[in-house]
């Protein structure tokens, strides 16, 4: 059976964008796009109320995805579009339709320079416990903010692929989906790896410039042996590699400013409180000027 890339549609902006971002990746991959709509039963004192009953709460509902879907077909002609409604809690209905999906794609809310994106409550549970990748998209991206353009033609290349990759425990699910979506976009694909010095060097003992910078070459080594395998699987894909000292998600963040996409794990394992997004990948969904992909791994 086919995966479809899926879209969690309400009508806002955000999804809306994010229905559009999925059409455009559809058109790269050659998959149809599935909208989603979840469609709460309005509780029974609101859907006595004479101005929202519940068959026009869901007559509303229905005309979301169907208007949308016909706006897909119209600017995107050769990607099959296809909806769904689905009953009950959005975050419960999402995961579930991730599992059969390629990926899910969801909005995000910009809230300006300095707050930078909101990723709400279902999006946060439902990147915390798909298994699939989920893509977040912000609202008002349009396509060419994942180009640039040449100055020397009016062609238009995308802007890289950034990846941002943990040395210690590399995945291959994660560097695969990472390079992957650079090889379907003909971009290069930066891997962004940060790395500190011992714990001990926090407590105020500075670091020999010699010893830093045995440590960064090491660091950078062994980025080097991890991307060596699939080099060689992609011998297309431009290859940059950033081994750098500082914090992960404000170099992530930093190199999404000219990213058409960023990628970044997620481990599957449960806490005493259940599933959480790692503080890296949760800066990087609510700061991040890109599209955003986190892909579950164990």
């Amino acid at each position: 059976m086919t995966r479809t890339i899926t879209v969690g549609l309400d009508g806002s902006p955000e999804s809306r964008a994010a229905a559009e971002w999925a059409a455009r990746e559809a058109e790269l991959r050659g998959l149809p796009v599935k909208l989603v709509q979840v469609w709460q039963p309005v509780p029974q004192p609101m859907a006595e109320a004479p101005v929202l009953g519940a068959e026009t709460h869901q007559h509303w509902t229905e005309r979301i995805p169907r208007e949308s879907a016909a706006d897909l077909r119209r600017r995107h002609p050769g990607v099959e579009v296809t909806t769904e409604q689905l009953t009950g809690p959005p975050a419960d209905a999402l995961v579930d339709a991730a599992a059969d999906a390629e990926m899910l794609v969801l909005g995000s809310r910009g809230l300006g320079t300095i707050g930078g994106f909101l990723v709400g409550s279902v999006g946060l549970a439902v990147v915390a416990r798909a298994e699939r990748p989920v893509v977040l998209v912000r609202a008002g991206a349009p396509a060419a903010d994942e180009h640039r353009r040449d100055a020397s033609s009016t062609a238009t290349a995308f802007r890289p692929v950034v990846l941002g990759l943990d040395v210690a425990g590399p995945d291959e699910a994660l560097i695969a989906y990472a390079f992957e979506s650079a090889a379907r976009r003909n971009a290069p694909l930066h891997v962004v790896h940060a790395w500190n010095p011992p714990p001990y060097y926090a407590y105020g003992m500075a670091m020999e410039p010699a010893v830093e910078r045995e440590m960064a070459k090491g660091d950078a080594a062994i980025l080097s042996e991890v991307l060596r395998p699939w080099r060689h699987k992609y011998p297309d894909v431009e290859v940059v590699e950033q081994s750098r000292y500082g914090s992960p998600s404000l170099l992530l963040i930093d190199a999404s400013r000219d990213a058409s996409l960023v990628v970044v794990g997620r481990r599957v394992r449960g806490t005493s409180v259940g599933a959480r997004i790692g503080t890296v990948t949760h800066a990087v969904l609510h700061h991040a000027t890109a599209p955003v992909a986190v892909v579950a791994h164990d």
